[in-house]
């Protein structure tokens, strides 16, 4: 029974040593000399008025021509002052805000990419922040490689103290590991919109099968698009200069709701390689709590769970201790055992809070439908 359940581990196992294995491989880049490629910069946006002069003085003070890029702002149908605020901005000369033509963020990109005059697009989110060197060095990379998407770093910062902030920054650097050694092993699984770049022709090839009914997982089913029609040279680019960094949440019930979002999307997922990363994890999480239960049921099943959190921790601290030393973030790995003692449980209400959501908006929709035939 033991090694029944154990023998479960080694998907998950192999999945995360091909990984540490990737990610030991990886290089730092860095840009040798000022390129001269035209890139566009766009940002979808909706309700941002307090994050966008921070965003807009960053790009203002790329290390780049200023008339070798522009800044495209897509306004999603904001009810605050996102459009006047980036309008007023006096200190990027190609700014241009536009109406999103539709709605949803997907609709907003596609508006933005549209209008589009250069045939490299990075695309950012409102609340990004970078550095300097950040636009000159993808472009670079870019010049190097040729990659038709390139995927970029993306830091979560979190301003004070507590469990629940470094637990937020673990789970984001695990992320960036298997983001990062995902795509480095040549078999990308994700990417972060945050920090993204794509070419303008690869975009607009996939641009209306990203799934709009979907509130989120416009970057990550154009990845799988691009990876699934085999022409498309995916790269990822390791650069501290070509971070981003992104806020981190300070409400629990909103960090939920937005976990549930993005793994409602996964049943929607095509490309098998991240099915399988998804089922191998999800199988393992989830034998946690259950060896945990049946410890209390029968004395025989006591050594189960250790030798579950075991198999599963030791990987995941070799995955995270790489990740957390590039970044800078080695004082995070103290929290790594209260961390992984937890994990179960966020994911057991991660999922409790997605199924909780769709069958709300199920109901919404019935409603509305049957609105429209009474009407």
């Amino acid at each position: 029974m033991y090694w029944l359940l154990l023998l479960i581990s080694i998907p998950y196992l192999y999945i995360i040593l091909r990984v540490y294995k990737s990610l030991r491989g990886i290089r730092s880049f860095t840009a040798a000399s000022t390129p001269d490629t035209f890139i566009s910069v766009v940002a979808a946006c909706r309700n941002e008025e307090a994050s966008l002069p921070f965003l807009l003085a960053d790009i203002a003070a790329q290390d780049y021509p200023p008339s070798l890029f522009e800044f495209i702002i897509s306004d999603d149908n904001s009810s605050d002052k996102t459009h006047d605020v980036a309008s007023g901005f006096p200190g990027i000369i190609n700014l241009r805000v536009l109406r999103n033509r539709g709605s949803g963020k997907k609709a907003a990109l596609r508006t933005a990419v549209s209008e589009a005059r250069g045939n490299l697009v990075v695309a950012v989110d409102a609340d990004s922040r970078m550095e300097p060197g950040w636009l000159k060095t993808i472009v670079s990379f870019h010049e190097k490689e040729g990659s038709d998407m390139i995927i970029c770093p993306v830091m979560l910062e979190a301003e004070g103290s507590g469990f629940f902030l470094r637990f937020q920054e673990l789970e984001f650097l695990g992320l960036q590991a298997i983001t990062a050694g995902s795509a480095a092993a040549g078999d990308p699984l994700m990417c972060n919109g945050a920090n993204l770049f794509f070419t303008k022709k690869s975009f607009e090839r996939h641009a209306f099968h990203l799934h709009d009914e979907l509130a989120s997982g416009d970057d990550i089913f154009l990845l799988h698009r691009m990876k699934a029609d085999g022409s498309s040279r995916i790269s990822w680019l390791e650069s501290a200069d070509a971070r981003v960094r992104t806020n981190a949440l300070h409400s629990p019930a909103e960090y939920l709701r937005q976990r549930a979002r993005w793994i409602s999307k996964a049943g929607s997922y095509k490309d098998l390689s991240t099915k399988f990363t998804a089922l191998a994890t999800l199988a393992v999480v989830l034998l946690q709590p259950a060896a945990l239960i049946a410890a209390f049921a029968g004395i025989r099943f006591l050594l189960l769970y250790p030798a579950l959190l075991l198999a599963k921790s030791l990987p995941d601290y070799l995955v995270l201790r790489n990740t957390a030393v590039r970044y800078g973030k080695r004082y995070l790995l103290k929290w790594f055992i209260p961390s992984q003692l937890i994990y179960p449980f966020y994911v057991i209400a991660v999922a409790a809070c997605a199924l909780t959501g769709r069958k709300a908006g199920t109901h919404r929709k019935q409603a509305g439908q049957k609105a429209g035939r009474e009407f």
